[in-house]
């Protein structure tokens, strides 16, 4: 069995058959499919949308909802898979046709990749950042007024509340750091939020 760029573990016979049933697509079809996919993995919010349009793909053109799901799931698959580990146009082209897919349809899957990498790219730092994604933050300074060590007393400090969205729920974080920490903490953070908006 060939080797796959998308796994390093061995990819499950049911996957294989899925992307080697794309070949019975016309031309037209696979790529109103492969538009339907798409689109989903750029807006993966759109889950309605996407469900809608599977089953008005499957009712054109005369097949099964639940075969074309199961095919669905298996595209899905590999392609969060590929993009989880960076892979080429070539290599996505690549692992399809060691699944079985023609070099016709494999071409068209190379050529959409290509034209939504970005899109793509940004669809996975966005679901990245949308989990545990800073909420609030507070702070509260402090001045140490006794300890062991003679050197510590008088220091400022600074207690910190971040409250993270962990996707499900927030979940409060608390933390203590001298002033030195909290403005190199206030940096990292800056240049952190100005990188996000650079690539929004």
């Amino acid at each position: 069995m060939s080797s796959f760029h998308f796994s390093k573990q061995p990819v499950d016979d049911q996957i294989i058959a899925d992307v080697k049933s794309l070949d019975r697509f016309e031309e037209e079809a696979f790529i109103e499919l492969l538009d339907i996919v798409f689109a989903f993995l750029t807006s993966p919010k759109d889950g309605d949308r996407f469900i809608n349009r599977v089953s008005e793909f499957a009712g054109g053109h005369g097949v099964g909802a639940g075969a074309l799901k199961h095919v669905m799931k298996s595209l899905l698959s590999f392609f969060k898979s590929a993009l989880k580990r960076n892979l080429t146009p070539a290599q996505i082209k690549e692992d399809l046709e060691n699944m079985g897919l023609s070099a016709e349809k494999t071409s068209l899957v190379e050529e959409k990749w290509k034209k939504n990498l970005i899109a793509l790219s940004r669809s996975v730092v966005g679901q990245t950042f949308m989990v545990n994604q800073l909420v609030d933050m507070e702070w509260k300074f402090g001045v140490t007024s006794g300890s062991n060590d003679l050197k510590v007393v008088g220091q400022t400090f600074l207690q910190l509340k971040l409250v993270i969205d962990r996707g499900t729920h927030h979940e409060d974080l608390f933390m203590e750091m001298t002033l030195p920490q909290f403005y190199s903490f206030l940096h990292e953070m800056e240049k952190a939020k100005s990188t996000l908006e650079y690539f929004s």
